[in-house]
């Protein structure tokens, strides 16, 4: 299956990706780690994205996402 689906089935997934740099890197992450042991991943939506945050400043940042991949 190619990167393009246009026939078939879409499998979505959520997962929640975490960084220390930023919620751009967060959502890499997300991805990144996801392709790892899903293949075909051909989208993602940022759901919602939060901070911890630790005597005032930002320590770590997280995307909730969703990923999208074709079923084979």
């Amino acid at each position: 299956m190619g990167d393009f689906i246009d026939r078939g089935a879409v499998k979505i997934i959520e997962v929640i990706g975490v960084s220390d740099k930023s919620f751009d890197d967060a959502v890499a992450q997300a991805v990144s780690k996801s392709a790892e042991s899903v293949s075909g991943i051909t989208g993602v939506e940022v759901i919602n994205m939060n901070a911890r945050v630790t005597d005032g400043v930002v320590t770590q940042y997280r995307a909730a996402c969703k990923l999208a991949f074709g079923v084979k």
